[in-house]
């Protein structure tokens, strides 16, 4: 069973699509590692590692993901895990922006996959799917 660490990056106390993630992955037939919110980016690599995850799914929905992602994928690279796929979702910027624009900067931080704010959980399962080769 392939696991993966979801958690709310940041400042971010939105705990109810947290569940409803690790709900869907867990049915999905996933080892889920559901850090919780208030999560920082070493929280995330460090159950990573911990429990050889192959993916990271940062959620957030204050509008700071993009301040509290910056480096993440540095830092995985610096903690041996460089080549975990990072998924990040949610309300991951301040303000209405053009989201293409939006996944292209989170694209170029490192991050294998972006979603739009109110995008489905199996729209994001698919993906996984796909990534990690189930």
């Amino acid at each position: 069973m392939k696991s993966i660490v979801i958690g709310v990056i940041g400042a971010d106390v939105h705990a109810v699509g947290n569940k409803i993630i690790d709900y869907t992955l867990q049915n999905a037939g996933y080892n889920v590692i559901n850090i919780g919110v208030l999560s920082s980016q070493e929280d995330f690599i460090n159950a990573a590692i911990e429990t050889d995850a192959k993916m990271i799914l940062v959620s957030s929905l204050y509008g700071h993901g993009e301040i509290d992602c910056r480096g993440m994928r540095d830092k995985c690279i610096e903690a041996g895990i460089g080549n975990i796929l990072l998924y990040v979702g949610g309300n991951i910027v301040v303000g209405k922006q053009n989201f293409d624009e939006v996944r292209r900067r989170f694209i170029d931080m490192g991050f294998n996959r972006v979603y739009a704010p109110g995008t489905p959980i199996e729209k994001a399962l698919k993906d996984i799917r796909e990534d990690l080769g189930d």
